[in-house]
């Protein structure tokens, strides 16, 4: 069963991060029904991937991403989160933009931002953004470069943040 972002998160999520982003692609780690990747596409996006491992999950995606005409820039992989980063990283990919929403009974955030840094998956200037329960506490930054730049909270138990990463500059947080 999937947990679709509201329309009032998401339209909030892509105006905090609309100024920052321009084009190209976009992961959907836990996909859902593929509203954020679908969106982004719809903003610009050259290409989403869509990672979940239910079956459900992947078909509602696969129907959605149909209905918005966007078949042919969009790729679907069912698979466990931590088995996709690692299928993409052996397939050479980088995003612009990540979409981590996982389910709230299990999130592997610190995990999953962990791996796409050491991995070396993002972009340079690439955006982070989690939506995660308001009681879930992150890292201002992580080794590596990434910055918390904004963060939000709705309707008591949903937060949202948002990350850069400028490997340029390092940091000495979160190993």
């Amino acid at each position: 069963m999937t947990r679709p972002t509201t329309d009032k998160v998401k339209e909030t999520i892509f105006n905090m991060i609309g100024p920052f982003f321009d084009g190209g692609t976009v992961l959907d780690l836990y996909g859902g029904s593929g509203g954020l990747g679908i969106e982004a596409l719809s903003r610009g996006a050259d290409f989403s991937v869509f990672v979940d491992r239910a079956s459900a999950a992947c078909q509602t995606i696969r129907e959605n991403i149909n209905l918005c005409g966007y078949g042919s820039r969009a790729k679907v992989i069912q698979l466990e989160a931590s088995r996709a980063l690692d299928h993409l990283h052996e397939n050479g990919s980088h995003f612009e933009l990540v979409f981590l929403d996982p389910p709230y009974a299990k999130q592997h955030i610190v995990q999953d931002i962990k791996t796409l840094l050491e991995k070396e998956m993002l972009t340079d200037r690439a955006i982070v953004v989690i939506e995660h329960e308001e009681t879930v506490m992150l890292p201002d930054s992580f080794d590596g470069g990434l910055f918390r730049e904004k963060y939000r909270t709705y309707q008591g138990q949903t937060a949202v943040s948002i990350y850069y990463y400028q490997p340029e500059q390092g940091s000495d947080s979160v190993e």
